[in-house]
């Protein structure tokens, strides 16, 4: 059980603080409710770009490295679909340091031409190095495609086309930041052996005088039910084929999530896993293959990825990987071996409770999913999950119209 403090600013910004008397370092968290679906088809990889702009300098502070290492701290970010997520660690004497150097990014960045043009290049040469140059690297701007038709997720962090970066303007990118990089718009979570009225006198010192416009309304359409198989088939210049075989599930708030989060780690954790033991091992159709969630926010996908053997039929491999999973939709699940996987994950989420980085960083994630209170009650929605849970949601999971086929082929 985590203990915590909540408060919410004039302004909206929503400040999370927990104390932890285990280490002299703190973490300090920040969650901005904006990911690529709150993009528009037409200029997308705008949130990734800003991970990176938002490091190029703001107001008062022309390099925000310089001052946090001096510190003694460290930072990184990332970007999905659903958030942005900025992260540091410092001693807890140089705590203001933070709040600093964070309140003067939300405050207003260092827009700049050259800055714009430097992180610009940056990302393109990420997207060709990643996504375009490397073996299977186009797989999810394929696939994403291939299982979305309405919903934003159809595209990649990185964007879909890297046109709409390179021609990205100024006035484009201003607007974006003003949209979304806004107290009312972010979560700001605190960690470490820290007095939380402190933490909280700080927080109003440095934020409070933020303003915030009004919310930014979302519209993005959701995804209709998918209502027949979908396939698609491309050969690229790789040294064996592979097989990518998605299924619209749950959203990560919706009881069902567990249930299929569960069913992919029954499929592919470890050596002992159903696929491993079946299709690795015994029939030997595949070099490797896992199954796992995407846990986004809204509706997601279930995939199921693998190297084929080389001289295996792609069909012969599909249809092994269908056998499978209709294993489980057949009730072929015993309490017992559920009962291993729901204990490999309560091992996880009780370890993840350690660092004061990752509790800085979840109870920002829980709130962002509607109430930080749910990370205290994750352990309890795994556990709640029976075998007949299983079964149902298999079969509602698994049926072919909801299925969608990438085979990736070596030239």
């Amino acid at each position: 059980m985590i203990d915590y403090q909540k408060h919410t600013l004039d302004n909206g910004l929503t400040v999370i603080v927990h104390q932890d008397s285990s280490t002299p370092i703190v973490a300090m968290n920040i969650v901005y409710k904006v990911g690529s679906k709150n993009e528009s088809a037409d200029k997308t990889g705008f949130a990734h770009l800003f991970e990176h702009l938002m490091f190029g300098g703001s107001v008062n502070i022309p390099k925000y490295d310089e001052p946090l290492q001096g510190a003694g701290g460290d930072n990184n970010a990332f970007t999905n679909a659903d958030f942005t997520d900025y992260y540091l660690t410092l001693p807890k004497n140089n705590l203001e340091t933070a709040f600093w150097l964070e309140s003067d990014r939300m405050y207003s960045l260092a827009f700049n031409q050259n800055s714009l043009d430097v992180q610009r290049q940056v990302v393109i040469e990420e997207f060709k190095q990643n996504y375009l140059n490397q073996p299977y690297g186009d797989v999810y701007l394929l696939l994403k495609p291939l299982a979305y038709k309405s919903h934003p997720y159809q595209w990649n962090t990185i964007g879909k086309d890297i046109t709409h970066i390179e021609q990205a303007t100024m006035g484009e990118v201003r607007s974006f930041y003003d949209n979304y990089y806004n107290p009312n718009n972010a979560i700001l979570s605190v960690v470490g052996d820290v007095d939380t009225d402190e933490v909280l006198g700080l927080a109003d010192k440095w934020f409070a005088s933020i303003s915030s416009p009004d919310p930014h309304l979302n519209g993005y359409p959701a995804e209709p039910e998918q209502l027949e198989m979908r396939r698609q088939v491309v050969h690229r210049d790789v040294p064996q084929d592979a097989l990518y075989m998605a299924w619209h599930m749950p959203g990560r708030m919706d009881q069902k999530f567990y249930h299929c989060d569960l069913i992919s780690d029954l499929l592919s954790n470890g050596n002992s896993s159903r696929l491993y033991q079946s299709l690795v091992k015994k029939q030997q159709l595949f070099t490797d293959i896992n199954a796992f969630v995407s846990g986004d926010q809204d509706p997601g996908l279930f995939i199921v990825s693998g190297k084929v053997t080389n001289g295996v039929a792609m069909e012969i491999a599909e249809e092994a990987v269908v056998n499978d999973l209709n294993k489980l939709i057949n009730n072929d699940l015993e309490e017992g071996e559920l009962k291993k996987v729901k204990n490999k994950i309560e091992s996880t989420l009780i370890f993840s409770q350690i660092s004061v980085l990752n509790k800085a960083m979840n109870l920002g994630y829980y709130e962002l999913l509607g109430d930080v209170a749910n990370f205290n009650t994750e352990v309890d929605r795994y556990m709640a999950v029976t075998t007949e849970d299983i079964r149902q949601t298999a079969s509602s999971l698994f049926k072919p119209a909801n299925t969608n086929v990438l085979h990736y082929l070596k030239k």
